[in-house]
């Protein structure tokens, strides 16, 4: 039969429908996912840092630049401009896998230091201004998921000192164990993660990702349509601390 004759049939068409739709539902997402899609940044690293560290989050302070070099690492310290602080979340499309990640520089805290002990620690998140690389993702983590109009930030401060042991040298790195209270969507959980730091000439610099199971914190499934979001995700920051004047 003729193909112009066989494309007539009902038998053709009760095949070739189902076909069509299975092949936009498994190769549409995949074409999306691997050749539209921007990639997901990768986790925040040091390398995230911006180089101005002489500015803190409050405002500019040339004297705050110096000092931590002149003074040693004693005091206290403040989080400056150049720190990063966002989300990660793995999202299933039709069974094909992706990140999404939201980032943010609105970030503010301090640190306090005695001898080689954190005794202080503590930093905020504006998450109003997280952005991520789609539009409707941010649209629904600011509205329907974070409800950052009624819960405008996460805070995060240090419950148990932290020893790194010694004074490290410029850019070497030391990796402890931080215990805190990690605030979200209005809820507070003590939260375990290991936490990485290093001088970077007069600037303390520290990265870290927390776990984050979104029912801890009163979130609602983050899955909409047919993107389908695992239960946990992760709170990651890269922060530059400036001696405070």
């Amino acid at each position: 039969m003729p193909f112009s004759e066989t494309v007539r049939t009902p038998k053709f068409w009760l095949i070739a429908i189902p076909v069509v739709v299975l092949l936009a539902v498994v190769v549409g997402p995949f074409v999306y996912i691997n050749f539209i899609k921007e990639d997901a940044p990768d986790p925040l690293t040091f390398d995230d840092i911006g180089t101005a560290t002489s500015t803190t989050a409050g405002g500019s302070d040339d004297t705050a630049a110096t000092a931590g070099a002149d003074d040693g690492i004693d005091g206290s310290w403040e989080v400056a401009a150049g720190s990063t602080a966002g989300y990660r979340a793995t999202e299933v499309l039709f069974g094909q896998s992706t990140e999404g990640a939201g980032r943010t520089e609105d970030v503010t805290g301090t640190l306090v230091i005695e001898g080689t002990t954190a005794s202080e620690a503590g930093f905020e998140v504006d998450l109003t201004t997280l952005e991520s690389d789609e539009d409707r993702r941010d649209g629904q983590v600011n509205g329907r998921i974070l409800e950052t109009s009624q819960f405008p930030t996460a805070t995060f401060e240090l419950t148990e000192p932290l020893d790194f042991g010694e004074v490290p040298d410029d850019l070497e790195e030391i990796t402890v164990e931080a215990t805190g209270d990690l605030t979200v969507h209005g809820v507070t959980q003590s939260v375990t993660f290991d936490l990485t730091a290093r001088r970077n000439g007069d600037a303390i610099e520290v990265t870290g990702s927390m776990p984050i199971t979104w029912s801890d914190y009163d979130i609602d499934d983050p899955s909409g349509g047919p993107a389908q979001v695992e239960d946990t995700g992760t709170m990651e920051f890269a922060l530059s601390f400036s001696k405070a004047a």
